[in-house]
């Protein structure tokens, strides 16, 4: 078993992981009657596939001895109504101004970042737009 989910009441969650014991809460948007006051299911599907892809070009990153630490990832989702599902996800990748990479190699983190197994884990008709801006 991966984790605990206790339906807290109020539209709310509390996750727990179970090897750490660390805990993310969730809330219902303010869009559906929640409070949005923490991120909701569909927001922590967005911020999962935006760390997954980090992570995915960390690992090759550590390989390479190429730091990726300050990496920012803009994350923004787009809801569809009928049914209610999350119909785009726009990620930026601001990459570090320090990092001094080749074309090939940018290319090979681009590849990496677009496959991680979140992404290919995920339905194809929902459309995934990922922008690298190496500075």
């Amino acid at each position: 078993m991966t984790a605990t989910v206790i339906y807290k009441g109020d539209l709310r969650c509390e996750c727990t992981h179970l090897q750490s014991s660390s805990i993310v809460e969730t809330d219902a948007p303010t869009d559906n009657r929640g409070k949005g006051e923490r991120f909701s299911p569909t927001d922590t599907l967005c911020i999962s596939l935006a760390t997954c892809m980090i992570t995915t070009m960390g690992i090759r990153a550590a390989d390479m001895q190429v730091d990726l630490s300050d990496t920012k990832i803009d994350v923004t989702k787009h809801m569809l109504a009928d049914p209610r599902r999350i119909g785009k996800i726009e990620l930026t990748l601001h990459m570090p101004s320090a990092l001094k990479l080749e074309q090939k190699d940018r290319e090979l983190f681009q590849k990496i970042g677009d496959n991680c197994p979140v992404i290919k884990s995920l339905h194809p008709d929902l459309e995934i737009v990922a922008n690298y801006i190496w500075q």
